[in-house]
C-alpha cells in the first residue's frame, strides 16, 4: 500500500522562501504530469523520510493535490544528509514509467577465493516497469563471478514485466587481479628482455 502525504500549497518561491520553509519542518516540491500544470506545493519532512524509509516510490498525495504521483527525483543538501526539494510526478495504476533502481550485489564471486577482488562499477540502473511493480532494488548473484572475469547489465535477470533501458553492454561488476600482483607480473615480464639482449650481444662478440 502506498504512503499517503499530506501537501499544503506553496504560494511564495524562490531559494528564501524555500529556506524558511525547510525550517519549519517542511519541504518544498513540485508536482509535474500528464499535460497539467506543474503545482507547486510542500511536505512535512518528517513524513516524508518515513516514506523514504519504508521504500516508497510511488505514494498518494492528499490536501492540496489529490493525486498519486512518483518520487521522481531528489535534491540533497551538500552533505547528503537533509532533502532541499522534491519532485512528484502524476501517475495512475496502469500506467509504465521510466526510474532508476539500485542494483546490489548478492552472495561471493568465486574469484574472490582465488585473490581477486570484486569491483561494482553501476550501482544503479534505469528500468521501465509499471507503477504498481516498481522494485526496490534490482540484485545480482555474483556467486558465479570467475577472476578476470565481469557481468554486464544485459546479463542481470530482471523480474517479469520489466525492460532494461541502460546500456546492456555496460559492465556491472568484475573480479580482477590485485594492483600489485598484476604490477608484480609485468615487471616479471619485463625484467626477461634485457637478460635476452645481453645474451645476444654475448654471442655476437664470441662470434667476431
Amino acid at each position: 500500500m502506498a504512503d499517503t502525504l499530506t501537501v499544503e500549497s506553496r504560494d511564495a518561491l524562490g531559494k528564501r522562501h524555500s529556506k524558511r520553509l525547510r525550517a519549519t519542518g517542511k519541504i518544498p516540491a513540485t508536482l509535474y504530469g500528464h499535460g497539467e500544470k506543474a503545482v507547486s506545493v510542500s511536505v512535512g519532512a518528517d513524513q516524508f523520510a518515513a516514506a523514504v524509509r519504508h521504500g516508497s516510490r510511488v505514494v498518494t498525495l492528499k490536501g492540496a493535490v489529490s493525486d498519486s504521483a512518483l518520487i521522481r527525483e531528489l535534491q540533497w543538501d551538500t552533505f547528503g544528509t537533509s532533502i532541499l526539494h522534491v519532485d512528484f510526478t502524476r501517475v495512475s495504476a496502469d500506467e509504465r514509467v521510466h526510474v532508476k533502481v539500485k542494483l546490489d550485489l548478492k552472495g561471493t564471486a568465486a574469484g574472490a577465493k582465488d585473490g581477486g577482488i570484486v569491483e561494482h562499477l553501476i550501482h544503479e540502473i534505469e528500468i521501465e516497469c509499471p507503477v504498481a511493480s516498481i522494485p526496490e532494488k534490482i540484485t545480482v548473484n555474483v556467486n558465479n563471478l570467475k577472476l578476470d572475469d565481469s557481468i554486464e547489465l544485459g546479463q542481470v535477470p530482471l523480474p517479469e514485466g520489466i525492460k532494461l533501458l541502460s546500456s546492456p553492454d555496460e559492465v556491472a561488476v568484475h573480479c580482477i587481479k590485485p594492483k600489485a600482483e598484476e604490477e608484480g607480473d609485468e615487471a616479471a615480464a619485463g625484467s626477461v628482455e634485457p637478460e635476452l639482449i645481453r645474451k645476444e650481444k654475448a654471442e655476437d662478440s664470441e662470434e667476431e
